[in-house]
């Protein structure tokens, strides 16, 4: 594809005079382009199993499909024509023939419906490939409206269209709106942008999408919510029951309680140890309602059910048989567990952790899970705070692993200074509960725990929230997988691109700078989902506020010069070194507005800064799709580094920052320092 391209881009600005309608087309592209990548982690997360656990390469693919997009910027050759044709292909393979990933794996372990299919190895790449090839037909139809505007310009634009892609998919997801209202909005674009050039295949293909997509959106049982889709129906051997699937995967079954408190099952156990009926109970992964009906069964006063998905917890209330959320004692919150906690200051005799294995990750750019923050050490000194003196604590599940369950029941020991009840549901020992009071009066109804595994893992922590994790380090199958992608990405680069390739080469400082600044959104999402609870909700106003203080540092770029990028730099740093130097934690004793106020200045003032520079650096790009594209493929490999935080934890992703904005400036010092001698008046 080479002799397809302008290789003169480089050397000469491409720029030309925009027309109005030219601003309006780069806004609707850019949040298209959005829209699009969101739709594709949610839509994928749903068809292909596990693929929720690694969403985050959906996202990789998209910026690398975007940057191959804009490297091709000046192609003659039109891709965004193709661009209906590539996501009805993807969509159509995803409904009919959904992929079940094979994961096994004994360094992490993934919760759900044991899947057949192709090794993860394998999966992973081909999702991968194909999301990078939908995301490059749209990048290179956003980069050709891009050379029409200075850059800043541009880029300008460009942060608008996505922060109103953010906002509509925001809404969607509030409204609980089905994968048919998502393509009703990218095909409503795809006519709009495509004009004059859009025909009948291209109406057809879009149609065709939307008919998948309805089909999907309305078969029989199933709903969404912000974070799955939900299939609710009655199981053949229990009649009496629901059973709820999320993503494909069985996830719980609502069923009659009262006879179970009797048997030795998982929702008996909180009430076996003989205390008496607690009086104040919290429920921290309520979902359909099974333990709320048993808590209500044993002769509690007052329940708080927690549950951080609203259509599962609305399933409940609408069609368990017991009705448990009916009854006036219960108090229904949809939040997310932790937030919920540092929220209240009431003291409760039973706090449950029941079954709250989410299935999904907090976003498509960490490794993050929805409930990781309930595991940790500081998570356990929480629920101990909120506990009556002789109050008790019990979580229980299916933990897959000795060595899992033998971490738990190490912490608690720890936390509380009592050793736990243990109490197994199977011979294995792996579906168990743990139970331990504040007061050490606990009798156990089974055994007191001890431990079958020869080296119990440490307590995971909230800067290392990966309980499942067995030891810090990278899992083999995402070595090799990142690998694959890395080199995959390489070759796919280098043949889309053609000359565009060399065109990147100047811009190697602007890649760095993706890099890094990947890794700070990903720090400011975790930072966030500690603070205020790992909820759609939060994720979606943090990316909005991160693309906000992008904007806000264009705008002043392009209004002011910066006599000296050096004090950027410095004062970037500085503001790392802040963020480093205040762990996230020590900001939750404060009241919810100043603990936001904190964390906006720890996680946003790095974010500023590090726009200020590339918008400094941006401004006299050359060639501006060359360079974003740059930038792009930079993100991609941000999104991979970001898996050292298995190893180093969160916080410790700053020093990778520091060092990529360092790599930016020794790359780029060169170019501005013989800008600014330019620009030096003589003596």
């Amino acid at each position: 594809m080479q002799d397809d391209l302008d290789t003169s881009a480089a050397a000469t600005p491409t720029w030309k005079s925009p027309v109005k309608s030219d601003r309006l087309r780069l806004v609707l592209l850019s949040f298209l382009m959005l829209f699009v990548e969101l739709f594709l982690i949610r839509w994928m997360g749903a068809q292909l199993v596990y693929l929720s656990y690694f969403s985050n390469f959906v996202l990789l693919g998209s910026f690398l499909g975007i940057g191959m997009g804009f490297l091709r910027g000046q192609a003659k050759v039109d891709l965004f024509k193709w661009a209906p044709l590539g996501l009805f292909a993807l969509v159509g393979f995803l409904s009919l023939s959904p992929v079940e990933i094979n994961r096994d794996s004994s360094q992490l372990i993934f919760f759900g419906a044991d899947p057949t299919g192709l090794p993860i190895w394998v999966s992973l790449p081909v999702v991968f490939l194909a999301v990078a090839g939908v995301m490059m037909t749209i990048g290179q139809g956003v980069a050709k409206t891009f050379t029409r505007f200075e850059p800043l310009d541009a880029y300008r634009l460009d942060i608008i269209g996505s922060i109103a892609g953010i906002i509509a998919f925001s809404a969607l997801a509030f409204l609980r709106a089905p994968p048919l209202a998502w393509g009703f909005v990218i095909a409503v674009l795809f006519v709009a942008l495509l004009e004059p050039a859009f025909d009948i295949r291209q109406l057809l293909l879009l149609t065709g999408t939307l008919i998948l997509l309805a089909i999907a959106s309305f078969a029989p049982n199933v709903s969404w919510s912000p974070y799955y889709k939900v299939t609710a129906f009655v199981p053949a051997d229990k009649p009496s029951a629901i059973a709820i699937n999320v993503n494909g995967i069985p996830h719980q079954v609502a069923e009659p309680i009262a006879d179970r408190l009797h048997e030795f099952s998982l929702y008996s156990q909180p009430y076996a140890a003989g205390k008496p009926p607690p009086k104040n109970v919290l429920i921290i992964g309520a979902g359909s309602g099974n333990d709320v009906a048993a808590a209500l069964a044993a002769g509690a006063q007052h329940v708080d059910a927690v549950e951080i998905d609203p259509r599962i917890q609305e399933i409940g209330a609408q069609r368990h048989p017991d009705h448990p959320y009916s009854d006036p004692r219960v108090t229904v919150h949809i939040d997310d567990g932790r937030a919920f906690l540092e929220r209240t200051d009431t003291k409760y005799d039973l706090i449950i952790l029941a079954l709250p294995d989410s299935l999904t990750l907090v976003s498509g750019q960490s490794s993050l899970r929805l409930e990781s923050y309930l595991f940790t050490r500081e998570a356990l000194e929480s629920f101990k705070a909120h506990l009556q003196p002789d109050g008790t604590f019990t979580m229980y599940n299916l933990y897959r692993e000795l060595w899992l369950r033998d971490r738990y029941a190490n912490s608690l020991q720890q936390v509380f200074g009592q050793t736990p009840c243990l109490n197994k549901l199977d011979a294995q020992g792996t579906v168990a509960a743990l139970s331990v009071d504040t007061a050490g009066q606990l009798k156990c109804p089974e055994a007191v725990w001890k431990s079958e595994t020869a080296d119990v893992p440490a307590a995971a922590t909230d800067d290392s929230p990966f309980p499942y994790l067995r030891e810090p380090g990278i899992p083999s199958f995402y070595l090799l997988t990142i690998g694959l992608i890395l080199v995959a990405s390489l070759v796919l680069i280098r043949l889309s691109a053609g000359e565009g390739f060399r065109s990147m080469v100047p811009y190697m400082d602007l890649l760095s700078m993706g890099a890094a600044f990947l890794l700070l959104e990903t720090k400011s999402v975790v930072q966030f989902a500690l603070l205020f609870g790992t909820t759609w909700f939060v994720n979606a106003l943090v990316f909005a506020g991160v693309l906000l203080s992008v904007y806000v540092a264009v705008e002043i770029s392009r209004r002011f010069r910066v006599p000296n990028r050096t004090l950027l730099y410095g004062a970037l740093l500085l503001s790392l070194a802040a963020a480093w130097l205040v762990p996230v934690d020590t900001l939750l004793p404060l009241a919810p507005p100043a603990r936001f106020l904190a964390a906006a200045a720890l996680a946003f003032a790095p974010i500023f800064f590090a726009n200020m520079i590339f918008a400094d650096r941006f401004r006299d790009v050359g060639s501006s799709t060359s360079a974003f594209g740059a930038n792009l493929i930079g993100a991609m490999i941000g999104g991979l580094l970001e898996y050292s935080a298995l190893i180093t934890g969160y916080r410790n992703l700053l020093f990778v920052v520091a060092v990529l904005y360092g790599i930016a400036f020794f790359l780029g010092k060169a170019t501005w320092m013989k800008k600014y001698e330019g620009t030096r008046a003589p003596a």
